[in-house]
């Protein structure tokens, strides 16, 4: 090896430009899997709700963000693939023989999603619940995604899903559209959710690459859920009006034995569970970061 060294002087300018080429290459390739960008491949959930894939994750991070300006950090966890489960309302699949596609409905792209909307203005009572999403691209050091659209749903205090649930399947309440901004923000004004039998207290969302893409499940690049942190479920469903059914159901699961969420590792759990300040008179507002593989 030692004559290779001292060879090298004699070996001409063309010779040095390619080494210095390919150092070159050798730090970009590094410093891009230092980002985050080198994504390994974690198995999605399964669940008795429905089936799930594989999904990237990179380099872990905390969840929560008050900014756009974790998509410029170059670190963040891709959201795990999970099942949309069995009410989604996306047009995959039928209610009483019919395909259940809120998607393609007047009035669906909106930021409060507590009222029902078309033919019923009924409003889904509960704990107001504020949420700021953060749209990041994972295979580009974490950058903000502009234009991209979130369909949100989540069921009542009750734990009932509008459109499908029988006393409220004439409803579309808690469910809606919204479209990232230039810094790959988005809110939606809803209600905290219940929590109902088999499953941690969550919320569901599909991601699409543009407004006009989210009107079927098939042009969807992400289906996944949000945990809501216990310390606030447990203070919401023991002192707020309407939650009666959640206390017992929340005191028997956790996001480990629970058949969505038991699989995912720490960090993709901390990135999943948003950052909640607030409480039950005033409400709650919290942030979240979705880490997108886009």
């Amino acid at each position: 090896m030692k004559h290779h060294l001292i060879d090298d002087h004699d070996l001409g300018l063309q010779h040095d430009l390619e080494r210095i080429a390919a150092l070159r290459d050798r730090r970009r390739v590094l410093g891009f899997m230092l980002s985050g960008g080198a994504a390994a491949f974690i198995a999605g959930c399964g669940g008795g709700d429905g089936s799930a894939t594989t999904s990237s994750s990179t380099t872990s991070s905390s969840g929560s963000s008050s900014s756009g300006s974790s998509g410029s950090s170059g670190t963040c966890v891709a959201n795990a693939e999970e099942t949309a489960g069995p009410y989604p309302g996306d047009g995959s699949n039928t209610v009483n023989g019919a395909v259940s596609n809120v998607l393609t409905e007047s009035g669906i792209i909106r930021s409060d999603i507590r009222s029902s909307f078309g033919s019923s203005s009924t409003v889904a009572g509960g704990v107001p619940l504020t949420l700021t999403l953060s749209l990041v691209n994972t295979n580009n050091t974490c950058a903000s995604l502009a234009g991209y659209a979130v369909y949100l749903w989540h069921c009542s205090r009750e734990g009932g899903y509008s459109l499908y649930t029988s006393n409220i399947q004439n409803e579309n309440f808690l469910r809606g559209v919204q479209v990232s901004d230039s810094s790959g923000l988005l809110t939606f004004q809803t209600i905290f959710p219940g929590c109902y039998t088999g499953r941690y207290p969550h919320i569901h969302f599909e991601v699409y690459p543009s407004a006009s893409a989210a009107t079927l499940y098939t042009n969807k690049i992400l289906t996944s859920q949000i945990a809501l942190p216990r310390d606030i479920c447990t203070t919401v469903y023991s002192g707020a009006t309407g939650y009666t059914a959640s206390v017992s159901n929340l005191s028997g699961i956790t996001t480990s034995n629970d058949n969505v969420f038991g699989d995912n590792s720490a960090a993709q759990i901390a990135a999943m569970t948003p950052s909640l300040a607030g409480s039950i008179a005033a409400g709650y507002t919290g942030n979240m970061t979705i880490g997108v593989g886009a």
